[in-house]
C-alpha cells in the first residue's frame, strides 16, 4: 500500500508539489465532494441492506438475497399439496421402520415439504449462528487491509465515518458470498440435514421435494423408494438430536472452537485496493468482489479442534448410515443403489464439504465417514442395537479420532473390558494359604540369590518361573 492510505497527507507536508496540501483534493476535490462520495457510499451500502441480525459482522439480508435469487434463476416451484401429503406420509412411515432399528423414541413433532426458497428461510437462522465467528474475523481483516489502522492520528476523526463504512462495505461482500454459498447448497440439498448440522426448528424434518426428484435421477429407482429412503434418514437425524440433549451444543461447540483458529488470507484484495480511487464507489465494490480464502492454522489447538469436529460429524452420519441401512434393506429394493449414492455424493465432494469449505474453512473427509460406519456395525453386531446406541448417553462415551483409526479395535476392545465385570476379581486380589511361607522364601532369596532364582519367588525373578499360587 502507499504512504499514504486513501490518497491523505499530514497537514504542512506542503513543500512537495506532488503532495496535495488539502486532504480531500487526493480524491478529486474539496470538502463537497468528499460528502457526495460518503452519500453515494450509504445509498449503495443502504441498498444492500442493513450488517447482521441483532448487530452481527455478516449481511444476512443480502445473503438471503442473493441465495433466493439464485434458486429462483434456475426454478423453484412451489410445493403442491399432492407433494406435501407424499413427503408427510414418507416421514411417518419412515418413524415406523426406525422403531424396529434404535432405542432412541420418535423425534419427528411436525412433518414438512419445503421448497428450496423455503429451505433457506427456515435454516437461517442456524447459518447465522455457524457463520458469525468467521465472519466477524473477515470484516476486522478486510477492514484493516483497507488502511484502516495506517491513516495518521490527527486523520482519524475525518476518515472515521469512511473507514466504518468500508467495514459495513467489507459485510456486505462477506454477505455476497455466504449468499452464493447457500445458493449452491439449496439447490442440492434434499432436507435439513444434508451437513450434518440441525438446520431445522427442533422437531421439525423436512424433504425438498425438488431435491428428492433431483437425487433420484439416473438411480433407476423408483421416486416412491427414493422418498421413503430420504425420510428414513431424516428421521433418524431427528431422532439422534431430539433424545441426545448434548448434543447439539456439543457440534457447534465444536464448530465455533474450530472457527476461533481460521485466518483469512486477504492478499488478493489487498492488491486490488492499492491505489484504489475511493471517489468511485463502483470500484470499491469491484475490488471487493473477490473471493476470500480462509486458511486453518497449523496449531495443536487448532488440529485438535478440527479432530474433534471431524469425529462428531463422522459419528452422526456413521450411526444415521447403520440404522437406516439396516431397516431399509430388507424392505426397499433400492435401498443398495440408494446407499451407494449418499456415498458417491460425499465421495465426490457434495453440498456439504463445499459450503463447509466456503463459510468455515472446513472440508468432510468421506474416509471418516466410511470409518465411522465400520465401528457402528461392529458395535451392533456384539452389543445389539441398545448396546450400541448406548454410546449416545455421554460425550465421554463417544469414540475419539483414535478410535475412528481402528474401529474394530475399539468395538473389541470396550467389549473386553466390560467382560472383566464377570470375572471374580477377588481372586486376582486373594492371599494364598502359603503367603507366609512364600515370604519366608523371599527374605531368604534376599541374602541368598540362588535360592530366590530356584524358586521363582524373588520380586526380581522372572514372571512365571515360580509355581502357582493356590486359591
Amino acid at each position: 500500500m502507499s504512504d499514504t492510505p486513501f490518497g491523505f497527507n499530514r497537514p504542512g507536508d506542503g513543500d512537495d508539489d506532488d503532495k496535495p496540501q488539502d486532504p480531500f483534493k487526493a480524491m478529486g476535490g474539496d470538502m463537497r465532494q468528499f460528502a457526495d462520495m460518503l452519500h453515494r457510499f450509504a445509498d449503495m451500502i443502504g441498498g444492500q441492506g442493513a450488517p447482521g441480525a441483532g448487530g452481527g459482522p455478516l449481511n444476512w439480508d443480502l445473503a438471503k438475497n442473493i441465495a433466493r435469487h439464485q434458486v429462483a434463476e434456475q426454478g423453484d416451484p412451489s410445493v403442491v399439496d399432492a407433494e406435501r401429503r407424499q413427503v408427510e406420509e414418507a416421514l411417518r412411515l419412515a418413524e415406523l421402520w426406525l422403531d424396529e432399528g434404535t432405542t432412541l423414541p420418535a423425534g419427528i413433532r411436525t412433518p414438512q415439504a419445503w421448497s428450496r426458497s423455503e429451505w433457506i428461510e427456515r435454516t437461517l437462522p442456524v447459518w447465522i449462528t455457524v457463520c458469525d465467528p468467521i465472519a466477524a474475523r473477515m470484516v476486522d481483516s478486510m477492514g484493516g487491509a483497507l488502511g484502516g489502522s495506517e491513516i495518521p492520528p490527527d486523520m482519524q476523526a475525518m476518515a472515521g465515518p469512511l473507514i466504518g463504512m468500508v467495514k459495513q462495505m467489507a459485510g456486505a461482500m462477506v454477505g455476497g458470498q455466504a449468499g452464493q454459498a447457500l445458493g449452491a447448497l439449496a439447490r442440492e440439498v434434499v432436507g435439513s440435514f444434508d451437513v450434518g448440522l440441525p438446520l431445522a426448528p427442533d422437531g421439525v424434518a423436512a424433504l425438498l421435494p425438488a431435491g428428492v426428484t433431483a437425487f433420484g435421477e439416473g438411480l433407476e429407482v423408483s421416486e416412491d423408494e427414493v422418498r421413503l429412503y430420504l425420510a428414513l434418514r431424516e428421521a433418524a437425524h431427528q431422532r439422534l438430536f431430539a433424545h441426545v440433549p448434548w448434543l447439539r451444543a456439543h457440534l457447534m461447540r465444536a464448530v465455533e472452537d474450530y472457527a476461533r483458529g481460521i485466518t483469512v488470507d486477504l492478499s488478493g484484495i489487498e492488491q486490488a485496493v492499492q491505489g484504489l480511487d475511493l471517489s468511485n464507489p463502483e470500484a470499491i465494490q469491484q475490488a471487493l468482489g473477490g473471493e476470500i480464502q480462509l486458511t486453518p492454522e497449523e496449531t495443536p489447538q487448532q488440529k485438535a479442534a478440527l479432530a474433534r469436529l471431524e469425529t462428531t460429524l463422522a459419528l452422526i452420519e456413521g450411526w444415521v448410515d447403520t440404522v437406516v441401512n439396516q431397516v431399509a434393506g430388507d424392505r426397499l429394493p433400492g435401498s443398495v443403489k440408494l446407499a451407494e449414492a449418499v456415498r458417491r455424493r460425499r465421495a465426490t465432494g457434495g453440498p456439504a464439504e463445499r459450503t463447509f469449505a466456503t463459510l468455515v474453512g472446513l472440508e468432510l473427509r468421506p474416509r471418516r465417514l466410511r470409518e465411522a460406519g465400520t465401528l457402528w456395525r461392529s458395535l451392533t453386531g456384539l452389543r445389539g442395537v441398545e448396546g450400541r446406541d448406548a454410546i449416545w448417553e455421554h460425550p465421554d462415551l463417544l469414540p475419539t479420532a483414535e478410535d475412528l483409526d481402528d474401529p474394530e479395535g475399539f468395538a473389541h476392545g470396550k467389549d473386553e473390558i466390560e467382560g472383566l465385570t464377570d470375572l471374580d476379581l477377588s481372586k486376582l486380589t486373594e492371599k494364598p494359604a502359603d503367603a507366609a511361607d512364600a515370604g519366608e522364601k523371599a527374605q531368604a532369596g534376599e541374602s541368598d540369590g540362588e535360592s530366590g532364582k530356584d524358586d521363582g519367588e524373588d520380586e526380581g525373578g522372572k514372571p512365571g518361573d515360580g509355581p502357582e499360587p493356590r486359591a
